[in-house]
């Protein structure tokens, strides 16, 4: 079986077909009404990840329109993240107590270099940037690399592991104008799903660039990790918190 995607013919398995039956793909669906088509739709024996993928009116070529922060959800990810600090001295025994998985320095450097890699977030204090940052080529490549931007190098270690662990995500707009992260577990009621939508989309609609020209929000999607994508309304209104 095929479906045509952006002019490209794609297989797709019976079960997939038979979901998008069930989607009308030229709606955008209120917030409440298409998380609850995204349950129907999400029929995977696992708990799936609820992924939103935004299609912004920006060049992210150009500085002034690069679209990137952070955002607490108010309800997780559904997510256990392991957390890495580095950091000495008090600092140490003050990540650990906040819920930090692993802190330290010189011994992480260490194992890093050695190929350990088993955390999933780090953060860093500013006094340990100039040993952290030898890491960059092992770091930087897969996005684990701690930066001022995102909030990860702060002198408040405490606070930085406690929002990492409550559910602080931190995104950024790729070089196509699509910002895309996940949001929740399928396994999430349908009240906590909306709210974490609302908070993500109200975080994106407030760091609109001054630069940015025309319609900034040019689509909304939600998704399971295996099911189709359900186009969300763009109203601006419809994500007050």
């Amino acid at each position: 079986m095929f479906e045509l995607l952006n002019g490209v013919r794609m297989k797709r398995s019976k079960r997939y077909l038979e979901l998008i039956s069930k989607i009308d793909r030229n709606t955008e669906y209120s917030i409440t009404d298409g998380v609850k088509l995204l349950k129907t739709v999400s029929t995977a024996k696992f708990d799936e990840t609820i992924e939103i993928a935004m299609r912004l009116g920006v060049n992210p070529r150009h500085a002034d329109q690069m679209v990137r922060g952070t955002v607490t959800l108010p309800y997780g990810t559904g997510k256990t993240v392991r957390v890495l600090a580095f950091c000495k001295g008090e600092n140490v025994e003050k990540a650990k107590n906040a819920g930090a998985d692993h802190a330290g320095l010189e011994e992480y450097v260490q194992k890093i270099n050695d190929g350990w890699l088993e955390f999933d977030v780090t953060v860093a204090t500013p006094d340990v940037m100039s040993q952290v940052g030898k890491l960059g080529k092992i770091l930087g490549t897969r996005g684990l690399m701690p930066n001022p931007k995102s909030g990860t190098v702060t002198q408040d270690i405490e606070t930085a592991v406690k929002e990492i662990k409550a559910g602080k995500i931190d995104f950024r707009v790729d070089k196509t104008g699509i910002v895309h992260t996940g949001i929740g577990k399928i396994s999430f009621d349908e009240h906590s799903i909306v709210e974490n939508i609302k908070a993500f989309v109200n975080t994106i609609i407030k760091l609109r660039p001054a630069s940015a020209k025309g319609t900034y929000l040019r689509s909304i999607s939600i998704s399971s990790t295996m099911g189709p994508g359900i186009f969300l309304e763009r109203s601006t209104s419809s994500y007050s918190m």
